[in-house]
C-alpha cells in the first residue's frame, strides 16, 4: 500500500483551508481536493474556469480530453486546464485510485503596500522571469498526462495530507511552503523546458518571434486596463498593420482577439474563487478590463457558453450533457458506469 493509499483521504480536510500563493506574480488560490479509492467509479463529461490535477496512486484507467484518450496508470499526473471538456474513467479489474486537486492561477491584483521585495532563499525573486516563463508554459502547454511516481510530488501530497489530517504549530505557513513546491513540481512535471531559462536562445526569425512576445507579454500585463493595437505597435516600435499581421501570423488571432481570450479566461478564474466570493460579477468585470457588467456578459457568454452568474453559483465546473460533448468520444451506449 503506497503512503497515499494510506494518508491521501485526510486531502479533502484541506477543502476548509484557505491556502493561496504568488509566484512570480501569479496568484494561485487552492479551490478544491478530494480523493477516491481504487473502486469502481467513473466521472462524466465536465469542465472547469480553473486547473484541475489529478495523481494516480493505484490502477488503471482512462482520461479523455481534446479529442484523445490518454491511458493512465499508478504513478501518472493529469491535468484538465481551464475549458478543457474531460472525463474519466476506470478500469473495471484494475480499478483507478486517485487524489486530486484544483486552483485558480491569475496576475496577482496589484496592492499599494506591496513596495518592498519577499525575502527568500539568496538569489531568489518573486518575480524571477524563469519562474513566471515555467508558470505560463504550464498554463497554456500541450502536455496532458505524464509519468510522476519518481518526483517529489508524491511525498509532497502524503504531507499536506499528513498536516491535514493532524494540523502542527505553524501549519499555515508549513501549508503555504507546500502549496508553493506543489505549483511548481506539477509545472516542471507537466512543461517541456530547458534546465534554465535566464533567456531564450537565439532563433531563425528570432526578432519576429521576439516582437510578438513582448506583443503578448504586454497584453498579458495590461488586461486589465484599456489598451489598443497602437498601444501594443509601439512596444516593438512597428505600425499598427504591421504589427497585426505578425501577431495573426504567429499566434493565429488577432491582437484584440488574444486580449478578449486572456480577459475572459482571468474572470473565469476570478469568478471561481472562492476568496473572491465578496465582489460582484461587475467588480470582477472591471478588474479584467470590462467597464461595462453587460458587455463582459456578453462576451463572456459568447466565449464560455454560460452567463459568468452561472459559473459562480457553479464553483467553476461545468457538466455536459451528451449533445454538448460534440464529436468527442464519449463513453459508448451500454458502457458500464465505473
Amino acid at each position: 500500500m503506497t503512503g497515499l493509499a494510506r494518508a491521501g483521504a485526510a486531502l479533502p480536510l484541506l477543502g476548509g483551508v484557505r491556502l493561496g500563493v504568488t509566484l512570480a506574480g501569479r496568484r494561485v488560490e487552492f479551490a478544491d481536493w478530494g480523493f477516491y479509492p481504487p473502486e469502481p467509479w467513473r466521472n462524466f463529461w465536465h469542465s472547469h474556469s480553473y486547473f484541475e490535477l489529478c495523481y494516480a496512486y493505484a490502477g488503471h484507467g482512462t482520461f479523455r480530453t481534446g479529442g484523445q484518450q490518454h491511458p493512465v496508470r499508478s504513478g501518472d499526473l493529469f491535468v484538465a486546464r481551464p475549458g478543457d471538456v474531460h472525463e474519466i474513467t476506470t478500469d473495471a479489474r484494475d480499478p483507478l485510485g486517485i487524489v486530486f486537486w484544483s486552483w485558480t492561477m491569475v496576475p496577482e491584483r496589484a496592492t499599494p503596500e506591496r513596495t518592498a521585495p519577499e525575502r527568500g532563499p539568496r538569489g531568489a525573486d518573486p518575480h524571477s522571469p524563469d519562474t513566471l516563463a515555467l508558470l505560463d508554459a504550464f498554463a497554456t502547454g500541450p502536455r496532458r498526462i505524464v509519468p510522476a511516481g519518481g518526483t517529489p510530488l508524491p511525498r509532497l501530497l502524503v504531507t499536506l495530507a499528513e498536516e491535514a489530517a493532524a494540523p502542527g504549530p505553524g501549519s499555515a505557513e508549513l501549508l503555504t511552503a507546500l502549496g508553493s513546491a506543489l505549483v511548481l513540481g506539477c509545472a516542471r512535471a507537466l512543461t517541456d523546458r530547458p534546465a534554465a531559462v535566464p533567456r531564450p536562445a537565439p532563433a531563425p526569425g528570432g526578432r519576429a518571434a521576439a516582437a510578438v512576445a513582448r506583443m503578448t507579454r504586454y497584453l498579458d500585463d495590461n488586461f486589465d486596463r484599456p489598451v489598443r493595437v497602437r498601444d501594443v505597435a509601439a512596444q516593438v516600435h512597428l505600425s499598427e498593420r504591421h504589427a497585426a499581421r505578425l501577431f495573426h501570423q504567429a499566434t493565429g488571432r488577432t491582437i484584440l482577439g488574444h486580449l478578449t481570450r486572456y480577459r475572459l479566461g482571468v474572470a473565469a478564474q476570478r469568478l471561481a474563487d472562492p476568496t473572491l466570493r465578496p465582489l460582484s460579477v461587475a467588480a470582477i468585470a472591471r478588474s479584467c478590463g470590462y467597464p461595462d457588467a453587460r458587455h463582459f456578459s456578453t462576451a463572456f457568454r459568447r466565449h464560455w457558453g454560460v452567463l459568468p452568474t452561472q459559473v459562480r453559483a457553479q464553483g467553476g465546473t461545468r457538466q455536459l450533457v451528451p449533445r454538448q460533448v460534440g464529436a468527442m468520444t464519449g463513453p459508448k451506449a451500454g458502457e458500464a458506469a465505473r
